[in-house]
């Protein structure tokens, strides 16, 4: 993979990084088809370190691990140490089903903010969109572990299940003390789409290249890790940079639906309603007037 080095090419505030396909849990809406059978990918050790190198030479100044579960990579907490040795910022976006006490040391570090998602107050109904039983036990004690010790955390809740308690599941993440929740419906991409059914533009929320892309773990790279049915090059053949420059690459973000801006807002995100909470795939979605 080579390597193309220019600052400030992008004006992409954020890169996710799927890592790894494979996840404890097997979520009925997952974006992508990730479970414990699930590999990490065609994207190597240095492939991946090769990206994180990048995405600092070309000043994107934040990378996001996600998977799947990202820390189920063996490789994470090194990809964690790169990037903030290069100067970036890290989300890990985690299940937080599994977390070994050596871990806490990396969530904890200057520059490092964790993000996870969070079904239902009921442990039954958390469960059943997890498809693993005992996960909310598991995931909500380590939300309250993340709270107790200072870290950064924001919360996603997903609207998967008919009558689902999800405004119950804010209430309970807010007395837990998360202040960073955002709600979601599913998209059909991944494993919530339909038998047969192919995903379209429909499904996004109008940020995708907006702003942030994805390296995915086949290489390919994405306005974002919903829209990864329409990559726009892969690094394994090219470089990031040259990729983001790419005539494929303007031709891909074209087609990607944009938020009009007189509606910043997603038509299902309802402040008013919500107290303010929407969809964990568009931060920074909604402008403050709204």
């Amino acid at each position: 993979m080579q390597i193309t080095l220019e600052s400030g090419l992008t004006g992409l505030k954020s890169l996710e990084l799927e890592i790894t396909g494979k996840c404890q849990l097997a979520c009925t809406h997952c974006l992508t088809t990730s479970s414990p059978q699930a590999t990490h990918g065609a994207m190597t050790r240095e492939d991946w370190r090769s990206v994180i190198k990048e995405a600092a030479a070309l000043g994107i100044p934040h990378v996001q691990l996600i998977g799947g579960e990202p820390t189920a990579h063996p490789c994470w907490a090194e990809f964690v140490d790169l990037a903030l040795s290069l100067g970036l910022k890290v989300e890990i976006f985690s299940n937080l089903y599994k977390v070994l006490p050596s871990w806490w040391e990396t969530f904890e570090r200057d520059g490092v903010t964790l993000a996870t998602s969070y079904y239902s107050n009921d442990p039954d109904e958390h469960d059943t969109v997890t498809g693993k039983p005992g996960s909310y036990v598991r995931t909500r004690s380590n939300i309250r572990e993340a709270v107790r010790r200072g870290i950064t955390l924001r919360a996603g809740i997903v609207d998967v299940l008919d009558g689902q308690h999800v405004n119950e599941a804010r209430d309970e993440l807010r007395s837990m003390g998360v202040t960073q929740i955002l709600i979601d419906r599913v998209r059909a991409v991944g494993r919530a789409a339909l038998p047969g059914q192919t995903p379209t533009v429909d499904a996004l929320c109008g940020r995708c290249a907006r702003g942030r892309a994805a390296v995915l773990p086949n290489g390919d790279v994405a306005g974002c890790v919903l829209s990864r049915f329409m990559p726009g090059g892969n690094v394994l053949s090219r470089s990031l940079g040259d990729i983001l420059k790419s005539a494929e690459w303007a031709a891909t973000v074209d087609q990607l639906p944009s938020r009009a801006a007189a509606n910043p807002c997603d038509p299902d995100c309802n402040p008013a309603k919500d107290g303010g909470d929407c969809s964990p795939a568009e931060q920074e979605a909604c402008d403050p007037a709204y």
